[in-house]
């Protein structure tokens, strides 16, 4: 019995020595906690269509679906990663919360949208762009840009997002013919009015693809001075309607024309008004994807 004794007091020595030379350490080594990286977003400056760049006050809506091991998430109404953050521009872009990346490895698609809005149907979000454009202000407030950034990796660098045109743009360039000279049209008193669009969109904010919905209706362009410009929902009309009509000293000049307004798209038309007409005159321009001057004689 002694002995046993003996045995155990040497062996609780043993253990003891042991670990005060550093071979047994009997204290669990505690797990680090996870680290949290802020996610940042950034956007090109080209992105705008009034501006080159986005302004101090822009508004975006953010959200952020992650993957599913390797494969990409699908953006829903609700439930997502991130479900449309506000992210406000002041020099750069400042989330309304602090969001994180789930952790250090899983990927996240970014989709973005402007202005930013409460959809509640991401497949079918409302937007119009503005009846009377006439004022900067109203004109600016018919853009709807888009973007997505798919696949990126975990990072404390900006996501970068280019945001493209959901709206198209309609450039109307007035040119005098019979009966006018540039200095008696430029001495007239005109106006201009885009007719039989329709002005009202749902747009699909996992696509960026607006679809024009509702009646048809006038929109009354912005007056650069040298032309007129208007924002569109991206639509077809139909042939032989009266897409524009120029008042010049309270007498209607009508553009009779059949035409497709695609999304991130200029199209230029330059529009000859005639007292006395000898038919449509269609002329050729040179706008980058839209390189066909779609203009004609108004009558």
């Amino acid at each position: 019995m002694t002995r046993f004794f003996l045995s155990l007091s040497a062996l609780l020595c043993l253990v003891s020595c042991s670990s005060e030379n550093g071979k047994v350490d009997p204290t669990p080594t505690p797990t680090p906690d996870p680290v949290k990286i802020p996610i940042n977003i950034s956007m090109d400056v080209w992105t705008r269509v009034t501006d080159t760049a986005y302004e101090s006050g822009d508004k975006v809506g953010i959200y952020v679906v992650n993957y599913q091991g390797a494969s990409s998430g699908t953006l829903q109404s609700s439930g997502n990663y991130v479900d449309n953050m506000c992210f406000t521009y002041a020099g750069n872009w400042t989330p309304e919360s602090e969001i994180y990346w789930k952790d250090e490895t899983t990927k996240a698609n970014f989709y973005c949208y402007y202005p930013y809005g409460e959809p509640s149907d991401i497949a079918a979000y409302p937007f119009s762009v503005k009846t009377d454009q006439s004022q900067q202000a109203d004109y600016k407030a018919s853009e709807f840009l888009w973007g997505k950034a798919s696949g990126i990796s975990p990072t404390a660098n900006a996501v970068p997002i280019i945001t493209n045109r959901s709206m198209s743009n309609m450039l109307i360039y007035v040119a005098p013919g019979k009966g006018f000279t540039e200095e008696t049209l430029a001495a007239a008193t005109k106006s201009v009015r885009i007719c039989n669009v329709k002005a009202s969109a749902t747009v699909d904010l996992r696509t960026g693809v607006a679809t024009a919905v509702g009646s048809a209706t006038e929109i009354v362009p912005y007056n650069e001075g040298t032309y007129y410009r208007a924002l569109l929902v991206p639509q077809t009309v139909a042939d032989g309607s009266n897409l524009v009509t120029i008042t010049v000293d309270g007498v209607d000049y009508t553009l009779a024309k059949g035409f497709t307004f695609k999304a991130n798209t200029q199209h230029k038309f330059t529009v000859t008004v005639n007292k006395a007409s000898s038919g449509v005159d269609i002329g050729v321009g040179d706008w980058e994807i839209d390189d066909t001057d779609n203009g004609g004689a108004a009558e």
